[in-house]
């Protein structure tokens, strides 16, 4: 005599613990620390400007966050540089310009080096290293 319906609940039961396994796991995942990219505007309120030198001072970033860089076009810009095109305020070959006037850079780990090279703002100490971890 076949029995009936013992092969649907098993079955049933099976696709229950699968489900539970796999929520589990999101859990796990969701809570084992993995922060998501946090995303942060240059200079705060007053936007990527001279005194933007030292707006990185006490805050911590890491690899993947996103830099925000808000200025006005006519009058600055953000060209990513190496340590030589930071510290002699010049845009080596391969370097990235940005000229939007409302900029998104991802930072990579390490050092990211930024300058304005628009009216020898450089000079004038418009430049910040910001290190991600």
């Amino acid at each position: 005599m076949a029995r009936r319906g013992r092969g649907i609940a098993s079955h049933g039961a099976a696709v229950l613990a699968a489900a539970a396994f796999a929520v589990a796991c999101c859990c796990i995942a969701g809570c084992s620390g993995v922060a998501s990219a946090a995303t942060y505007t240059v200079g705060d309120g007053s936007g990527w400007s001279l005194g933007s030198a030292s707006w990185p001072n006490g805050k911590q970033f890491h690899a993947g966050d996103v830099l925000v860089f808000r200025y006005m076009t006519w009058m600055h810009n953000v060209v990513a540089v190496g340590e030589d095109g930071y510290n002699g305020c010049t845009t080596p070959a391969g370097s990235r310009t940005y000229a939007s006037g409302n900029d998104s850079v991802t930072l990579a780990r390490g050092d990211n080096r930024f300058i304005c090279t628009r009216y020898g703002h450089c000079y004038l100490g418009m430049r910040m290293v910001v290190n991600a971890v």
